[in-house]
Parts: structure tokens; sequence; C-alpha cells
């Protein structure tokens, strides 16, 4: 498949990168600073792009299979970025009739599991009291999402780690695992790519985590 990816040296976009080239991917890395990406290989372009200008984004995206986006506010000041980054890069596909897009959520935006622990949804809750701007934002860009004229598919993983690759993890489509606490940022690009081509993920939100 003819891949692009935003977000492409955030720790999950350096993922996804890494593993859809080992797995005979083309892979459009877009990026505002090359010299971040890590990741090098044949099958690799890398596009320097500017995420405010949707019109210079249109050849990163033009004649794609599949766009994946690892954007999002790296901090709570940087709350408000996934919705505006994500907006530009659905006008680029849809300038460019693009569809298959797949995004990082975060489990606290979509629905719980009706029988968690209380000990669980306490968790939540102060998560979600501390990152309350971040997961505002990720729920504007859900929406956004559902506006749109894409087949998208929002991944909400937990509490992300950077710990190796295992391809073992829980997945729940509409839902979230229960009791699902963590999953490193390589099992997270790893869903993502499967789910690329998985009818069952389009439109839909789906949680992941071990």
């Amino acid at each position: 498949m003819k891949l692009t990816v935003f977000g492409a040296t955030g720790g999950i976009g350096q993922e996804i990168v890494r593993q859809a080239l080992a797995t005979g991917h083309e892979v459009t890395a877009v990026v505002r600073d090359p010299a971040r990406l890590t990741v090098t290989g044949e099958r690799l372009e890398v596009f320097r792009g500017d995420l405010a200008d949707p019109a210079s984004l249109r050849p990163a995206v033009a004649g794609r299979d599949a766009v994946l986006s690892g954007l999002g506010a790296r901090k709570r000041a940087d709350a408000g970025v996934a919705t505006e980054l994500t907006r530009s890069v659905l006008k680029a596909m849809d300038a460019e009739g693009v569809r298959r897009l797949l995004v990082v959520s975060a489990a606290p935006v979509g629905p719980q599991p009706a029988d968690s622990p209380p000990a669980d949804r306490a968790v939540l809750k102060v998560i979600g009291a501390v990152l309350k701007h971040v997961y505002v934002d990720l729920a504007a860009m859900e929406a956004e999402l559902a506006r749109s004229a894409t087949d998208w598919t929002s991944v909400r993983p937990p509490r992300l780690q950077d710990k190796p690759l295992t391809g073992s993890y829980r997945k729940v489509v509409g839902g979230f695992p229960r009791s699902g606490r963590y999953i490193s940022r390589a099992d997270v690009a790893h869903a993502m790519l499967a789910m690329v081509d998985d009818p069952a993920t389009v439109k839909q939100g789906v949680g992941i985590a071990y």
C-alpha cells in the first residue's frame, strides 16, 4: 500500500513509519523538521509540509491508499492542536479524493465498559481532570471526523509506554477493553496498520489496551 503518515516524528508516528516500511509499504512521512525523523528506508519519502496550510499538503496525500495520523498535543499547553491540524489533513484529503484515515485519540474520549471496576473509574476520573483540555481537544477532533466524508477510524489507547512491540493486545470496536490501563506506542502503531483494511473499524472509535 501507499501510506501517508502525519506526525511522523512523534513516538507513535515514527513507529508507524518504521513498521510500515518493514512490512513492505510505501510511506510518505509528513514532517516539519526532517532532521527529527530517525527512520530511513528505500520506500520512504520525507515530505516537509506546513500543517497550517491544507493546500500545501495535497501532494502528500494524493494517490495514497490511506492516511495515518499521530498528530496531537504533546503537553497540556498544546491542547487544541489535534482538532486544528486534523482539520487541515481532512481538507487536503477531501481535495484529493482520499478516503481512508486513521488517527490517534485517547481512551477517556470513548465509552468505558459498563462493568469497569471502581478503581478503573477512579483512575480515569483523575486523569480526565488533569488532562481535561487535551481530551476536550480530542473529542472535538473526533467530531470533525464524524462530519467528514472520510472512512475514518479513531484509535483510543490508554496510558502510553515506550516499550517494545508485542503484537499482543486487546481491541474493542466501539468500546474499550475492561481494565486496560497501558499499551506501548509500538503496539498502537501495529494496531493502526492492522486496521487500515479492516472494514469493521470504519467510522468507529476503537479502544486498544493490554
